[in-house]
């Protein structure tokens, strides 16, 4: 089930502005509002029209997430004919933003979090977090929480939301802005990612050009777009450089620092084992310096590493590791300017995708190969 994070947080300083959710009674739905008219018609009369219960239809006025978008277009549409208006004003909106992340424990949480601060503190609004429990969408009563709660804007990271809950959202007028989308958003979903294909390929180019031919790589889940997308860059790089794409030099993981250790154990445990490897993110290769080390290999002199993310741990490590930036800070702040954007023109439907360019962080824990 969707879980509200207690208020003790796993940071040491939080940053100013920023609320941590807790649970509490939600505040009262907007009351819906009906236009005298001739045409105008009871719950009942709306529910016999629809097929539907008064219930039903009760739950559609009302912004409830439990109602089936087929259903709830088919209601609404009746609502609006019959001259039934629920009130829009942005007084009515809290001075929030809703936060909501896949893992709220993951390393590069507070460098989104102070992105998204910085753009409500210029606007003077506050920051809600929660997380989804790892589970790639918010459970089943987020959505009504978030419809009595009423904030500016909802951001997403590494998560995501069925259709019912856009429905709902979508309904009360909720802007929603994913950030780096776990799988497909949709088409008319607005999200916010990095160039993670263009950054898999810089990571390998760079252990190409400086004369490594078995490179190794450690994907993250196979289920996220950005896991995919990075690997997929890995090997257009080799392609591209006219280097085999061996099969056996690819593994999988989790993007913890455990799954590094485990999945770098496998590859450098072969006989002919890679001189160079391009982890998923920068925990994974945090993990493969473990690795390397319980197998007596010196980085760089025996095997070079790059990671992906740039998280401050990346240059107190030693060696300081190579790795692909993915600008984080920038990616909330770009996250929270676009959902309040939407907020101000609620009339607009144009979904906007938009990739941050990622570069190439070049340290010291990747070198030429040994000869021999």
């Amino acid at each position: 089930m969707f879980r509200r994070v207690p208020v003790t947080v796993p940071f040491a300083r939080r940053p100013p502005g920023v609320t941590i959710a807790a649970m509490t009674s939600p505040q009262p739905a907007e009351t819906p509002t009906r236009k005298r008219s001739a045409q105008t018609a009871t719950l009942a009369e709306i529910a016999r029209e629809a097929g539907v219960s008064a219930p039903t239809v009760s739950k559609v006025l009302n912004g409830r997430a439990d109602v089936a978008p087929s259903t709830r277009s088919r209601v609404e549409e009746l609502l609006r004919a019959h001259g039934y208006r629920r009130r829009r004003a942005e007084s009515t909106r809290s001075p929030l933003i809703d936060l909501v992340f896949h893992e709220l424990e993951s390393a590069w949480a507070m460098e989104v979090i102070r992105g998204v601060e910085n753009v409500a503190r210029d606007t003077g609004l506050s920051v809600v977090l929660s997380e989804s429990a790892g589970r790639l969408t918010p459970g089943r009563t987020w959505a009504d929480q978030v419809a009595a709660r009423r904030p500016h804007g909802v951001i997403l990271v590494l998560s995501g939301l069925d259709e019912s809950q856009r429905a709902l959202l979508t309904s009360r007028s909720i802007p929603f802005v994913v950030m780096d989308p776990a799988g497909d958003p949709g088409a008319d979903v607005p999200s916010i990612g990095a160039t993670n294909w263009q950054g898999g390929l810089a990571a390998t180019r760079h252990l190409v050009d400086l004369g490594h031919t078995r490179i190794g790589a450690i994907s993250g889940p196979t289920r996220m777009m950005c896991s995919r997308a990075r690997i997929d860059g890995y090997r257009a790089a080799l392609e591209t450089a006219g280097l085999p794409v061996d099969p056996d030099l690819i593994v999988t993981g989790d993007f913890h620092h455990e799954a590094g250790y485990r999945q770098g154990l496998e590859l450098l445990r072969r006989p002919d084992r890679p001189t160079a490897v391009f982890a998923g993110n920068d925990l994974q290769a945090l993990g493969l310096y473990e690795a390397a080390r319980e197998l007596g290999l010196r980085i760089p002199q025996d095997l070079s590493v790059v990671g992906f993310d740039d998280l401050p741990v990346a240059r107190w490590v030693g060696p300081p590791l190579t790795t692909v930036r993915q600008p984080l800070m920038e990616m909330a702040e770009a996250a929270a300017r676009l959902v309040l954007d939407l907020g101000r023109d609620e009339g607009s439907s144009t979904a906007t995708r938009v990739e941050l360019a990622t570069s190439l962080e070049v340290r010291s824990s990747t070198a030429p190969p040994r000869e021999g």
